[in-house]
């Protein structure tokens, strides 16, 4: 076969496996075996190795994953992603629907769809062909991760028509594949995902194509962005057009002529939640028309002509069989309920937070109890209440023990907690927690040193303390169950690599108490190297912003302990770092942002980022975030529904920024 016969065999399988990706993905109604679809892809795989100036990017050969990336770019949104509103009861909705009423008069409609629990993306069309896809970002600026969006097959790389167009969506990744993706990390000894949507996210933002491409991701496509002339008039008419060009949407989506019919939707989903086969939070209420769209107009942080609607937690109804106590690194004993399996947001819950012996006793429950179970933000299962009028008399009061059910040491209060802490240095169930702790991800993030792994070690004696990490050898780990060649060699390397990280993940794996992340970042920029840090006295550090008198107590306690100036020690003889390697202060300062060196406090609700999200960024540009107003603070960076810091700083006369110049200055 010669480059045009290959040529015009190529145009054919492109064709040929579009469509039956199409039909397969997107319409759910595949025409072919999937057999006959892998000899096509394969045949087109061939061909491409044959001739390679037949390989282009939007080819269906290329979705399986392009080579690792070594970082994502930024991308600037030519129109901005906006969020939305929230409303959470039919009030909420009442009023959204006056609002609108008393803008464009009587005569008008809304379109209501699914609220999809995922990554918002954008995806841009040129003449037909997937250019560019980036997420939403902080609605101004995202990240390309274009190479991650072609391995999703419901993602076409050509649409129907050669038009040139930016549409939005949701990427998901279904139940099914959630489930899957936990059940091999689980087997791998690694930290399972919380939700479907961390999931999505966590994929997307892998520098592997490859990776993404191995999680079965979805998207659903929902509203058009920059585009060139369309003769279409309303919403309902844009979501026909994504289908015609043959893009993924969600057909539950329906057109209501009143908000009390909004309202039986919602009621109606709210019931069916549970059947479908993707996670949703809610509903997205828009009005239809594009001219009353624009009549409404929208606020710096949202339109004014859509709303989502958010579910209330699912509350399920179980059984409590039994109270199980764990200890965690710093000995606070943790009682968790064994429950009878049920089916909560999504998942299967056997296990729920109680919190502490305090809230067990104020709430009544015992053991054999229906107890009414919900997640907390659909994430975390916690036992809600007793449902007292259900006992039988065989239920039993529960009473925390007395001695650590690890250890058998007797446990006390600290500082008036409510917490039972076992407060034995020895204690193996402390021990094993810390080293979870050390290898976790905002520490030392050891890939591959999951808590399997971890306990599998421990319960060998081949680990002690953190130390005897970089002491392990190839001969001690291949004989333990799933240690085969590769698995050794790449834990080992991670193992190494960790010893170069800077300070301040070594100061928080450590797990000296009250020192989180940001403290230990603050202490490693301070005294640049933990043998400066471990002379330090209770005065000098009570001197460092945001270092309060318990924190500093705790520090000087914890370097005085002969145990730990042994550690210390060892972990200096296998080689791990033991200075910062971030900017130093004074490099901070001579940064360019006039944020550099100030004192920067936020408050109220940020629409288009976390305030974590928001945090990171203005430290990363030498901002100083504290959490409370005085004379000291430089400026105020005040959200929605700003309350007394807002009011204290206006008293103070500082300086005070809206979200949108925050953005300004992050972008800079």
């Amino acid at each position: 076969m010669d480059l045009n016969m290959a040529k015009k065999r190529a145009e054919e399988l492109h064709a040929l496996l579009n469509q039956y990706s199409y039909e397969y993905y997107v319409l759910d109604k595949p025409s072919v075996p999937d057999s006959e679809y892998d000899r096509l892809l394969q045949e087109l795989i061939r061909l491409e190795d044959q001739y390679p100036e037949l390989k282009t990017p939007n080819s269906p050969t290329q979705r399986i994953g392009g080579k690792p990336l070594e970082g994502f770019q930024k991308v600037t949104h030519r129109l901005p992603m906006l969020s939305l509103s929230n409303a959470f009861n039919e009030q909420d909705l009442r009023d959204f629907d006056r609002r609108v009423r008393e803008k464009i008069g009587p005569d008008y409609a809304y379109v209501c769809e699914l609220k999809i629990d995922g990554l918002a993306v954008s995806l841009r069309y040129e003449n037909g062909l997937f250019v560019q896809g980036s997420t939403r970002g902080d609605g101004t600026t995202g990240e390309d991760i274009t190479q991650n969006l072609r391995t999703i097959r419901s993602i076409p790389l050509q649409l129907n028509e050669p038009i040139t167009i930016e549409v939005r969506g949701e990427v998901y990744m279904p139940k099914k594949s959630f489930e899957a993706l936990n059940r091999e990390r689980a087997e791998k000894g690694e930290e399972l995902f919380a939700n479907p949507r961390n999931a999505a996210a966590g994929s997307l933002r892998q520098l592997d194509p490859k990776v993404a491409a191995s999680r079965n991701l979805d998207v659903f496509l929902y509203a058009i962005g920059e585009h060139g002339p369309l003769d279409i008039k309303k919403h309902s008419d844009g979501l026909a057009l994504l289908d015609r060009l043959g893009l993924k949407t969600n057909k539950e989506r329906r057109v209501c002529q009143s908000i009390d019919e909004v309202l039986a939707y919602i009621e109606e989903w709210q019931g069916k939640r549970p059947s479908l086969p993707y996670e949703i939070d809610g509903i997205v209420i828009k009005v239809d028309r594009y001219d009353h769209q624009q009549i409404l107009g929208e606020t710096v942080k949202s339109p004014r002509w859509a709303i989502a609607y958010k579910f209330p937690a699912e509350e399920v109804v179980t059984k409590l069989i039994d109270i199980e106590l764990s200890v965690g690194r710093t000995g606070v004993v943790t009682p968790t309920a064994i429950l009878e399996p049920v089916r909560v947001a999504g998942t299967t819950v056997q296990r729920a937070s109680l919190h502490n012996e305090d809230l067990i006793k104020e709430k009544d429950i015992r053991l054999g109890d229906f107890v009414v179970v919900r997640k907390a933000g659909d994430i975390i299962p916690e036992v809600v209440r007793a449902i007292s009028e259900r006992r039988t008399g065989r239920e039993v009061p529960f009473s925390m023990p007395t001695h650590c059910p690890e250890c058998g040491s007797e446990l006390v209060r600290l500082d008036e907690e409510v917490a039972l802490r076992c407060i034995n240095p020895k204690c193996p169930a402390q021990i094993r927690e810390g080293l979870i702790h050390f290898a976790s991800r905002n520490a030392m993030n050891i890939d591959g040193l999951g808590e399997r792994v971890i306990t599998q070690l421990f319960e060998a004696k081949l680990i002690e303390d953190v130390a005897d990490l970089y002491k392990l050898k190839r001969e001690d780990l291949l004989p333990l169950e799933r240690m085969g060649e590769k698995s050794v060699t790449n834990l080992l390397n991670a193992i190494q690599a960790s010893k170069k990280n800077s300070l301040e993940r070594l100061l928080f794996g450590l797990g000296i108490r009250h020192v989180g992340a940001k403290a230990a970042k603050i202490l490693a920029q301070h005294f640049g190297h933990l043998d400066k840090l471990k002379m330090a006295t209770e005065e000098e550090l009570q001197g460092i912003n945001e270092i309060g008198e318990k924190m500093a107590q705790s520090i000087v306690a914890y370097f005085r302990l002969p145990e730990v100036q042994e550690l210390v020690e060892e972990l200096r003889q296998v080689g791990v770092n033991f200075e910062y390697q971030g900017a130093n202060l004074e490099t901070t300062l001579q940064s360019a942002s006039i944020l550099a060196g100030k004192t920067v406090v936020l408050t109220g609700k940020l629409e288009r980022m976390t305030r974590n999200e928001a945090k990171e960024r203005l430290e990363a540009l030498g901002a100083n975030v504290t959490g409370s107003v005085s004379k000291k603070t430089d400026i105020l960076i005040a959200g929605e529904d700003a309350g007394s810091k807002l009011t204290k700083a206006q008293q103070l006369g500082i300086e005070i920024w809206d979200e949108e110049r925050l953005l300004q200055e992050l972008n800079k």
